[in-house]
């Protein structure tokens, strides 16, 4: 029995990364003996076993063979003469293909990694320095979540290109309808991953390079080539804009459902009419329309969806806060549900900043409607409607009357509070 460190934690050790997670590969060895030791087994599609102490994954060697279309559709092979080789020829990449023996000298029931003794029958190491996504085997083509991982790797690894072999392929995956056989989870387990890396625009661009983006997320592809408004530089089309808004999601450390709002808050400007572009009149409601598409689609889980729809809708008024007055403001806080929601309601300003700051000649620039409709909430919140509401009642007012004292109170916090809400006009530039 042999124990190899496989995949991901050796491509991030020769990266000089962290790794997180260590995977192993057990070759010549059968379940039961890998049971007899201690190891745990886990899963029923793949023989994969935790180590006793470590808890760390240990699969078996196996090879896969396509009976089917879509990434279920697969016979495995975990016996005990199943190679290394066979074993690294069935992953997607040539970096994920490079295994490291454990050392011989290792403490007992625990192994180290002898990355002085490297297996690399695909060139992993040398697309590692050259920078280059390459697929190991033909082999790619059998399994669709593959083009959504090089995607995300694409997004992870910003400065690696996508060998031209490669693309090609993905793009045959395609046509051939590899992808309409994806279900919904792994799409968006994959999207998600993607979104969270320090360049998402790039997982979107290898996907729409691929052809995929326009069967996984029509909705998105549809942006590019139609112009930006006139005042936002129709020179640029709101796809580029959106790969703007999200690289800046990821500069400001936006937590994933701020992200996928990012994602989905123009998506009715694919969708425009002719005779209103590029004004894209109404395109917030068509926006919430199909994001509510795509939410279905995709099973997006609720915290993701809650906020995207507040952004699809309110992310205009939201830029043109500054020059609301003070009823204005108090019905946009309800709107967003923000007096019962703050920390949603700050987690919709920060999509609306990036919104604003993926902009040609805005990355650095302020967005001062976030920390005034903060200040405007806060001020909001400072009222006690307790004693009004018990006041209103005292003078017979029925539910409706009183939440309209509510509505006046708060009306009157945020204009005591806050600069330029009693005008209705932006506050005075300092100095």
């Amino acid at each position: 029995m042999q124990i190899y460190m496989v995949g991901g934690a050796v491509r991030d050790a020769l990266l000089g990364l962290p790794v997180q997670d260590h995977d192993w590969v057990v070759v010549g060895a059968t379940p039961g003996e890998l049971a007899a030791q201690g190891y745990l087994p886990v899963g029923k599609d793949f023989p994969v076993f935790l180590h006793p102490e470590t808890r760390e994954e240990y699969a078996l060697a196996r090879t896969e063979r396509k009976t089917a279309p879509g990434y279920r559709g697969f016979v495995m092979h975990a016996e005990p003469d199943v190679t290394l080789e066979q074993d690294l020829a069935r992953r997607d990449l040539s970096i994920n293909a490079i295994a490291a023996p454990a050392r011989g000298d290792s403490a007992p029931g625990k192994f180290e990694p002898d990355f002085s003794a490297l297996i690399d029958p695909f060139g992993g190491q040398k697309d590692i320095e050259g920078k280059v996504l390459r697929h190991v085997t033909d082999a790619f083509r059998e399994d669709p979540v593959r083009i959504l991982r090089l995607a995300r790797f694409a997004a992870r690894f910003p400065d690696f290109s996508v060998a031209p072999e490669t693309l090609a392929l993905m793009r045959d995956m395609v046509a051939g309808g590899e992808v309409d056989a994806l279900v919904p989870e792994r799409v968006w387990q994959e999207l998600a991953r993607g979104l969270m890396t320090d360049k998402p625009s790039r997982m979107f661009e290898v996907l729409r390079e691929s052809g995929a983006l326009e069967k996984l997320l029509p909705e998105v592809a549809r942006l590019w080539g139609v112009p930006q408004t006139a005042s936002h530089h129709p020179e640029v089309d709101t796809g580029i804009h959106l790969m703007m808004v999200l690289d800046m999601s990821a500069q400001l450390k936006a937590p994933l459902p701020v992200r996928f709002a990012c994602l989905c808050h123009d998506l009715g400007k694919g969708t425009t009419p002719a005779d209103v572009l590029p004004r894209h009149i109404g395109h917030e409601e068509r926006s919430a329309r199909l994001l509510k598409d795509v939410c279905e689609r995709l099973r997006v889980p609720v915290d993701c969806r809650e906020i995207a729809d507040v952004v699809a809708r309110e992310h205009g008024n939201i830029h043109r806060s500054e020059s609301l007055g003070a009823a204005a403001v108090v019905r946009l806080l309800e709107r967003c549900d923000a007096l019962r929601k703050p920390q949603r309601f700050a987690d919709i300003l920060l999509a609306c900043e990036c919104d604003a700051r993926g902009r040609l000649g805005l990355h650095d620039s302020a967005y001062p409607q976030r920390p005034r409709l903060l200040q405007a909430l806060a001020a909001a919140q400072s009222v006690q409607t307790q004693p009004l509401a018990l006041e209103a009642q005292a003078a017979g007012r029925d539910g409706k009357q009183i939440g309209e004292v509510i509505h006046k109170a708060r009306v009157k916090a945020v204009q005591a509070g806050i600069p330029g809400t009693d005008t209705g006009q932006p506050p005075p530039a300092p100095g």
